[in-house]
């Protein structure tokens, strides 16, 4: 198995538990409501500037390798 850096994570003492880029208290929701929301990802950087590029884009890979394997296979 590949080591891979984990770009999000969720502790109970940080906002409650609410899903965060490691080391930031920004909610991975922001990235994904400001995406959602017609915004880009320059502008989310630029309103959270503790969070990365790399961070950003990591965390969407993150996510998007858990929800592939939440999809039944047709």
């Amino acid at each position: 198995m590949i080591d891979t850096p984990e770009f999000i994570h969720s502790d109970s003492e940080i906002l409650g538990g609410v899903p965060v880029f490691v080391g930031t208290r920004v909610p991975f929701r922001a990235l994904i409501d400001y995406l959602a929301e017609g915004q880009n990802l320059p502008q989310f950087l630029e309103d959270f500037p503790s969070v990365t590029k790399e961070q950003a884009v990591g965390a969407l890979h993150q996510m998007g390798r858990l929800a592939v394997g939440k999809f039944p296979k047709s």
